[in-house]
């Protein structure tokens, strides 16, 4: 293994089929320095990243109904199979990593888009009762503590790095996340509310914490206020707009985790080429380039779920191969 300097590359959670094993040995094949937490949505709820997250709640449970996850009272099918294949995952991982030292990563979702995706028990979206909103978090914030207790346990030479998936929190700032009968929104949460819950639940890890959002217009200052160390993006969703706010959370130390390769099956360009566009962001923002590799890590622009396996796994070196090319040439 290098040990170039470099922010590196990773993935953001998801990949194609079904095998746990085959997962955990691509994501540590490819990503040597920076291996992550693979999640196999196919297998079906449960494995899917809400499911697998509501999973992880302490004293809270959800089953699935035909319009998404709703809220029980007691743990039931749907909760069982999302902690088994957690655990299943985790075994894979594990084996897979014997005797690793270094950075790894492993996601759960947010509390706002947890709240979101949730429903009470009259089929409403969580994120219109605040008290349920508190509740979820202090569940989340418990359950994920413990999941991390678990993976260093099970892998005691990493070095976590905690991501949390935000996709809907743009939505939920400002007020776009619809109702039930899709009529109507509900209305925005408070921006000092949505940020003193996200550092509370970035306050559970010691290590890294980092939001991920493949969503237009990631609230980047807000992430920044609430003590977020990286903000993982689809890098071409960023428009000029966005630009001071990046400025000032590279500038403060924050990590850009740059979405710059597609996600979904396609040709892929020189991984020099994928990295261009991050090249000239920092030239636009006046910044360093001998920056460039600490600053920044190269990932696929969102989760592979929806690639073939053999995209997903061209996917991964290739993100590889344009860190370095970052690396070795930030001009």
């Amino acid at each position: 293994m290098s040990t170039s300097p470099t922010g590196g590359a990773t993935g953001v959670g998801s990949l194609p089929g079904g095998d746990a094993r085959e997962a955990a040995k691509t994501v540590t094949g490819s990503f040597e320095e920076f291996p992550y937490l693979a999640e196999l949505p196919a297998r079906g709820p449960g494995a899917d990243m809400i499911g697998r997250s509501l999973g992880l709640l302490v004293d809270m449970y959800a089953h699935v109904e035909p319009s998404g996850w709703r809220i029980s009272d007691r743990p039931g099918r749907d909760s069982k199979r999302a902690r088994s294949w957690l655990g299943e995952d985790l075994d894979a991982l594990e084996e897979f990593t014997q005797g690793y030292e270094g950075k790894l990563k492993v996601q759960a979702v947010g509390p706002w888009t947890l709240a979101a995706s949730l429903e009470m028990h009259g089929g409403e979206s969580m994120l219109q009762d605040p008290g349920a909103c508190r509740d979820l978090a202090g569940s989340l914030a418990e359950g994920v503590r413990e999941h991390l207790a678990d993976v260093r346990k099970r892998i005691p030479g990493a070095r976590i790095t905690l991501q949390y998936d935000e996709p809907s929190l743009t939505s939920v700032l400002l007020g776009r996340v619809r109702s039930a009968s899709g009529y109507r929104t509900y209305r925005a949460v408070d921006r000092q509310v949505v940020e003193g819950t996200l550092r509370e639940l970035f306050a559970v890890h010691d290590g890294e914490v980092i939001v991920h959002s493949c969503a237009p217009e990631v609230p980047f200052a807000l992430l920044r206020r609430a003590g977020v160390s990286g903000v993982s993006f689809d890098f071409s969703l960023l428009t000029e707009r966005e630009d001071d706010a990046i400025g000032e959370a590279v500038e403060a130390g924050t990590k850009l985790f740059a979405g710059v390769v597609p996600g979904t099956d396609g040709p892929l360009s020189d991984p020099g080429g994928s990295v261009m566009g991050v090249r000239k962001l920092w030239r636009r923002l006046g910044l360093t380039p001998g920056t460039l590799a600490e600053s920044v890590v190269v990932t696929p622009s969102c989760g592979l779920a929806g690639a073939s396996p053999a995209y997903a796994r061209a996917v991964q070196a290739h993100c590889v191969r344009a860190a370095r090319s970052l690396a070795d040439n930030p001009e």
